[in-house]
């Protein structure tokens, strides 16, 4: 097996691993080469990107074969055999391990800024690598992985050697590769274009990583100015009664709304994410009602397990759904739910509960595989929406939609990734559930109306 480069190896590797998707999952990427890989792997399972620091002890007359490597923490590894094998003494080793110490201090300074690691206790730490070689490199940044506390080790490789596993024993609790080809002489060999990896480049997946986790968008500003020069709903900061439960909301009624359309975010996201804001600021000038809200409360995020919990989130949306159709501005309306990500798996799980009021649901590059057994009791018709880039993704609503036995359609967004960051690709999304809840909710708004 041959890879264009490294983001194909990442694109590749990620449909190797869609069974960790929905775990609270923490991607890291090994600088270089590595990060280019790890990007496309967490971008795939919607998850946090990190790095971590190694680097390899080369045998001092042969740089390109590792005696060993160190990473963040004092980690240290070392391959005896290489060294009995190439001659290498205790004093050419601690030379080298001097010389590295010191890059692998700069990188993580030049890397990491004044930003903090991402938290990996109790968690799933995917290590990802371009591919295996020794292996003293994939071992120490497990075992950095472990140290920190991650809860699972996997290590998911493109290409590594035959009988590669047994250099990682005890480092790793999953072992992933896509090919382990005879005549394995080095990692480059399998690659297309295998150049070297810039810091620049380094950096720039971490900073997108970053941006795809906390909604940053820097696109839908201008789509929604060319939408419409409709002035904005107001949308008031509310409290929302989920059950006994006290959550922060965001409300925006239109005069004379025809609908009302209650948004469940993805994990990582909350009533702030752009993208949601972006598609409610289009269902509100078409004269649809929106609630943005805050699934958890702030305790209840610091358990990452709750983000999760698909049964939680969708008894949070029926409870929320229950107080609000209580509320005098909202009587009376038609309510659609919009769910991103995970959420709508919640959407739809809340949807399939016996007497839910919901009319209508929109999924924004979501997982409603996540809803399992409660698809074929979903009654609402339904709009999933997946970019068409987003493989991994786009093949699990499939599977999903062949489950639904209501309405549904299946609305692909051509040369979209998972968050629509392509120009004009959000505003193909707000199109599309624009003309699904009017459908199904009320009549669509005369222009300027």
């Amino acid at each position: 097996m041959h890879f264009t480069d490294r983001p194909d190896a990442g694109r590749r590797l990620a449909g190797r691993l869609t069974h960790l998707a929905g775990e609270d999952i923490v991607v890291l990427g090994l600088p270089r080469g590595g990060v280019l890989v790890a990007a496309e792997v967490a971008e795939a399972l919607g998850a946090p990107l990190d790095i971590i620091v190694v680097r390899k002890l080369g045998v001092p007359f042969q740089p390109e074969l590792g005696m060993g490597a160190i990473g963040e923490d004092g980690v240290r590894v070392v391959n005896e055999e290489v060294m009995r094998a190439t001659g290498t003494a205790e004093q050419e080793l601690a030379a080298v391990e001097e010389r590295e110490r010191a890059e692998l201090d700069r990188r993580a300074r030049r890397y990491r800024g004044s930003g903090r690691r991402t938290g990996v206790r109790g968690r799933t730490a995917v290590v990802v690598d371009d591919g295996v070689a020794t292996g003293s490199t994939a071992r120490a940044a497990c075992l950095i992985a472990r140290g920190h506390g991650a809860a699972r080790v996997v290590l998911a490789v493109p290409v590594a050697p035959e009988g590669w596993t047994a250099r990682m024993q005890g480092a790793a609790d999953e072992l992933v590769c896509l090919s382990t080809p005879v005549g394995f002489l080095g990692i480059g060999q399998f690659y297309e274009d295998f150049a070297q990896t810039t810091d620049s480049e380094v950096i720039a997946c971490l900073e997108r990583a970053a941006d795809r986790l906390s909604g940053s968008d820097p696109d839908s500003a201008p789509q929604d100015a060319a939408r419409s020069s409709t002035p904005p709903v107001a949308d008031p900061e509310v409290v929302v009664h989920a059950g006994p439960v006290r959550l922060a909301g965001q409300l925006a009624v239109p005069e004379g709304a025809t609908g009302l359309v209650v948004f469940a975010h993805g994990s990582g996201s909350s009533r702030h994410s752009p993208r949601n804001r972006s598609v409610a600021t289009s269902l509100n000038k078409v004269g649809l009602a929106t609630l943005l809200f805050d699934l958890l409360t702030a305790q209840e995020e610091l358990d990452r397990a709750n983000v999760f919990d698909t049964g939680l989130l969708a008894r949070r949306l029926t409870d929320t759904t229950r107080w609000l159709l209580d509320q005098p501005e909202a009587q009376g309306l038609a309510v659609g739910y919009f769910g991103a990500s995970t959420g709508a798996a919640a959407a739809l799980w809340a949807a399939a509960e016996p007497g839910s009021q919901v009319v209508a649901v929109v999924s924004r590059g979501g997982r409603p595989d996540l809803a399992g057994p409660r698809l074929p009791a979903v009654t609402a018709p339904t709009l999933l929406i997946v970019g068409g880039e987003d493989e991994v993704v786009l093949d699990l609503n499939r599977q999903a939609r062949a489950q639904l036995r209501c309405e549904s359609r299946l609305a692909v967004v051509p040369g979209a990734t998972h968050l629509f960051e392509e120009p004009g690709a959000l505003a193909k999304v707000a199109d599309l559930a624009t003309e699904w809840f009017t459908g199904h909710l009320g009549p669509r708004a005369e222009p300027g109306g």
